[in-house]
């Protein structure tokens, strides 16, 4: 039945087809689509139909390029459907780089839908699972080959695990899926439709939305998506208290946020030689090891993105400037464990990095993973906890319940939260964060260039600061003679901000702002954040100012001026001078 609808099909519609070969929108892929989807109903009249149009655009679409059409156009389809299968920040960023490329150099002119499409079951698609037999996936009812895709793309061992199937399942994970850029591109692989019958099973089968679980966050935060969940608190309060309440303390979560017993809860510290695994129980973490606590500042590597995406796009969530928190974190050493475990200093001429693995999974079964250098891991200034508190209370569930890693003075991604598995090794994480994601290249390097094993893992985050206040267009009172500005400022590795100069007039003149903080911190140890503050004249006759931060630790390390010579693909270590515009409003009777 499948094959007579395709062939009716293809009869009546081959002059629409010649036509839709014309669009330059339709690339290699199609036909390519077209021919193997022939190919797999065997029909010889039909097959030489689609030789023939195979061999007219030959010249242009096959081993010999010509005219504007280049070869690099090729895998751009190809690329956005990475993003829309394997789902996580670097193979999406493909697919939007790709969709944008095109959009800028292809008109493509609309035309409507076929009215009928060929019917198949589900025992037709389930036969094609592999890239010898195709690979075809179904969608809300719809039958998608997507073999040519797969079969290029390093991601390609992600992508068959929905082969066969329905990929609902797999972007329940994913709601930027939805959108209706992607849902365009997942369009130009369909080939049929799924029959009804095996549509009303599939409607039958209910599957439960793996974030239905997470916890109620604070309404002020301001989301930037919402599954997963990632939120900054409002930049104007995140300088108000020196410990971020843990309520708007900016929420950064990869994948659905874990359900985990604390009384059932074990961790699990392996890879040390000729020692038996450690478990450890909840209330062991607890009891064993003595309590240390930690005051240490978070933050995101793709803390104040937007600011690049200003100067060109780049891939990633569009976080302001407040993608940082500072809190106290309570908990055992991590030295302290792994030497319960049996590590011992020699070993560091065999291991040299700690694996960690979260509990918090994809639809296939991967955790979320990240290492550090063992260094960092066994020193006694390193302060790497195993936090089972933040702030004096449980660690809340966005923050890693029962137990997450907090290493100071590394960047965020680091901090494994809802932490499952230790693990000393000779090597890095495998983990996609740690291997694919969370690097920082040339602003030369474009999504067709990019190596991401040819960059080291970010660790330790370079010197940082911003305004909170005012805020970007606000408007200040001519009578009030006086203008305060209050912003953070922080630096990774342990280094100490010792200096914030802050400019109104767009950095031509500077004055040195007054920092806030807690205790003096030891050398090397300086975890937590500077507040500042400071309070100058309004300049006369000015009606707009430009306010300029930038801040130096006790290395000499200073931020850049501008965006632009930083700028990254994945818009992370984001940390030029933070620029501010205000307004003053005249007193009227003047």
């Amino acid at each position: 039945m499948a094959i007579t609808a395709f062939k009716m099909y293809q009869t009546t519609k081959t002059n629409a087809m010649l036509l839709l070969r014309h669009c330059q929108g339709v690339t290699r892929v199609g036909l390519l689509k077209t021919q193997r989807l022939l190919n797999s109903v065997a029909t010889p009249s039909v097959t030489g139909c689609v030789g023939s149009l195979c061999a007219r655009w030959g010249s242009s679409h096959g081993g010999q390029e010509s005219g504007s059409y280049k070869r690099s156009h090729v895998p751009n389809w190809r690329h956005a459907l990475a993003g829309l299968l394997a789902g996580t920040g670097a193979v999406l960023a493909y697919g939007l780089h790709s969709q944008a490329e095109r959009a800028a150099t292809t008109m493509v002119q609309p035309i409507d839908p076929p009215t009928s499409m060929p019917i198949f079951t589900q025992d037709d698609v389930t036969k094609h699972r592999s890239i010898e037999e195709g690979v075809w996936v179904t969608y809300k009812g719809s039958v998608y080959d997507i073999t040519e895709f797969v079969s290029m793309h390093p991601g390609g061992d992600k992508i068959l695990l929905a082969a066969g199937g329905a990929l609902e399942p797999f972007w329940a994970l994913y709601a930027v899926h939805s959108q209706e850029h992607v849902l365009e591109i997942l369009s130009e692989y369909k080939v049929g439709e799924l029959s009804a019958e095996d549509r009303r099973k599939q409607q039958t089968v209910k599957s439960s939305d793996p974030y239905s679980t997470d916890p109620v966050r604070h309404p002020a935060l301001h989301v930037n998506s919402l599954k997963p969940f990632n939120a900054e608190p409002p930049a104007e309060i995140l300088s108000d208290n020196y410990i971020t309440p843990s309520a708007i303390f900016f929420k950064r979560n990869h994948l659905p946020v874990p359900q985990v017993d604390p009384k059932a809860y074990q961790l699990h510290v392996e890879g040390l030689p000729g020692a038996e695994p450690l478990v450890l129980s909840l209330e062991e973490l607890k009891t064993r090891f003595p309590k240390h606590t930690v005051t240490a500042t978070l933050q995101c590597a793709g803390n104040r993105r937007s600011e690049m995406n200003k100067v060109k796009p780049v891939k990633g969530l569009n976080w302001g400037i407040a993608a940082i928190s500072n809190a106290t974190w309570s908990g055992a050493k991590l030295k302290d464990v792994l030497l319960a475990a049996g590590y011992r200093p020699e070993l560091a001429q065999q291991a040299c990095h700690v694996q960690f693995e979260g509990l918090d999974r994809d639809a296939t079964g991967t955790t979320y993973g990240a290492s550090i250098p063992l260094h960092k891991a066994v020193s006694d200034e390193g302060d790497v906890l195993l936090a089972y508190e933040m702030n004096g209370e449980d660690l809340p569930a966005d923050h890693g319940y029962p137990v997450r890693v907090v290493v100071p003075g590394t960047v965020g991604a680091r901090n494994v939260k809802w932490l499952g598995k230790i693990i000393v090794s000779e090597e890095e994480s495998s983990s996609h964060w740690q291997q694919n994601d969370y690097k920082g290249f040339s602003p030369a390097t474009d999504w067709d260039t990019v190596d991401f094993k040819s960059a080291p893992a970010i660790q330790e985050l370079p010197i940082q600061s911003a305004i909170t206040q005012p805020a970007e267009g606000a408007t200040l009172d001519r009578r009030a003679e006086e203008v305060t500005v209050k912003g953070y400022a922080w630096s990774g590795g342990g280094r100490e901000v010792v200096r914030v100069d802050v400019s109104l007039d767009g950095g031509q003149t500077w004055k040195v702002a007054q920092l806030q903080g807690g205790e003096k911190p030891q050398p090397g140890r300086a975890w937590a954040w500077k507040l500042w503050e400071l309070t100058a004249p309004l300049p006369p006759a000015t009606q707009e100012l430009e306010i300029v931060c930038k801040a130096v630790d006790n290395s000499y390390n200073m931020q850049p001026d501008t965006v632009a010579p930083i700028w990254n693909l994945r818009g992370v270590l984001s940390n030029a001078w933070h620029r501010v515009k205000v307004t003053i409003r005249e007193d009227e009777e003047e």
